[in-house]
């Protein structure tokens, strides 16, 4: 299939000038297994510079010395979980650390109440295996399998989902860097380079906790929502653009108040309170994450591209706020409209379309 056809690549097929860029460029000493230094995987993540004519864009916008900590993990022997609420970059940020020390972000294991401890370890083509009995062509190798055999990195991904039997077989994978093959007779040696990135959200707390004997085998980062207004809106713009540019949406990106409108009512929401602190709000079910958007933002898009004018009307994005904030339709109901005659309305003109819209939609 062609490239261009590819609903989603990899960020080391996305990113691939800039990460070539950055290994011509490096200077500084590269681990074993590693294809840049720590550095250079910093400048990777953070951006914001030219390298040998190549602008590196920013894949997370936050917290720098959060992300030094992260890449010095990778370093160690300890494994690395990011844990934070929805849509705080998680997996974008693990994805990218992947791309950036491997060159392969694709190693994956996705933690869901359906994930076996075959997905952390290694199963069998059966068909394979009563043809021709226990031998390495029938063994099926799990992402962690192969990161282990390649010295490079895994992911695991919402490892809260996983039930504690899938998530105790991590331990003596962590502990002892190897795997055993009781049928082959034989162990596979973790090679230099290994590691494990996990993520887990906060929301999950109590659906598996993670045991005491695994969270030590971690170097746990939390990754928090946007400290201020202005660095979420930065966050929003970037991500839709970088997000559209890929899908054909077929509209102008969104005005800089479309943004803040969308932040800001996020924000209150988030907080059950208005942003000068002075009114309280009735919180509602939704994620409202910087996630959720910029997916919103997307819809809009192509809300506008598809049935308006190609530019984001009050209309456009009445409908995307009505789908992200309204989840509960009984409890999120009444609290989006108390949210838009008590504080949405109040707001003056340039709130008024869009209030105008958000209350027809809501009934």
């Amino acid at each position: 299939m062609a490239e261009q056809n590819v609903q989603r690549l990899p960020a080391e097929e996305l990113y691939q000038k800039e990460l070539d860029a950055l290994i011509a460029a490096d200077t500084d000493p590269v681990p074993t297994g590693w294809r840049m230094s720590p550095r250079a995987v910093l400048t990777y993540i953070t951006g914001g510079t030219s390298v040998k004519g190549v602008e590196i864009s920013p894949k997370y916008m936050g917290n720098r010395r959060l992300v030094e900590i992260a890449i010095a993990t990778l370093i160690t022997d300890r494994a690395l979980l990011l844990i934070g609420e929805p849509g705080t970059a998680k997996s974008w940020l693990s994805e990218h650390l992947a791309a950036a020390v491997n060159g392969d972000s694709t190693k994956v294991v996705q933690g869901t109440a359906g994930t076996t401890e075959e997905h952390i370890r290694y199963s069998w083509n059966y068909a394979m295996l009563i043809a021709k009995g226990p031998c390495p062509e029938a063994m099926v190798k799990s992402p962690v399998y192969r990161a282990m055999e390649s010295g490079s990195i895994a992911r695991i991904e919402e490892i809260s989902r996983c039930a504690s039997e899938v998530q105790d077989a991590l331990i003596s994978l962590l502990s002892e860097k190897r795997i055993s093959v009781p049928e082959l007779g034989q162990e596979v040696a973790a090679q230099k380079g290994f590691s494990v990135i996990a993520t887990a959200n906060t929301r999950d707390k109590g659906v598996n906790d993670m045991s005491a004997a695994l969270k030590r085998r971690f170097n746990i980062i939390v990754l928090p929502t946007p400290s201020d207004m202005a660095t979420e809106i930065e966050i929003v713009r970037t991500r839709v653009s970088q997000l559209s540019s890929r899908l054909d949406l077929n509209a102008r990106q969104p005005e800089e108040d479309t943004v803040e409108k969308v932040v800001t009512v996020f924000r209150e929401l988030r907080a059950g309170t208005t942003l000068d602190g002075k009114q309280k709000l009735k919180s509602t079910s939704g994620v409202l994450s910087t996630a959720e958007a910029i997916s919103l933002l997307a819809n809009s898009m192509a809300l506008a591209g598809s049935f308006g004018n190609g530019s984001i009307a009050a209309e456009d994005l009445a409908a995307a706020l009505q789908g992200a904030v309204v989840k509960d339709e009984e409890k999120d109901k009444v609290s989006w409209k108390e949210y838009l005659e008590n504080v949405m309305k109040k707001r003056g003109h340039d709130w008024l379309k869009l209030y105008r819209a958000c209350r027809e939609l809501n009934g």
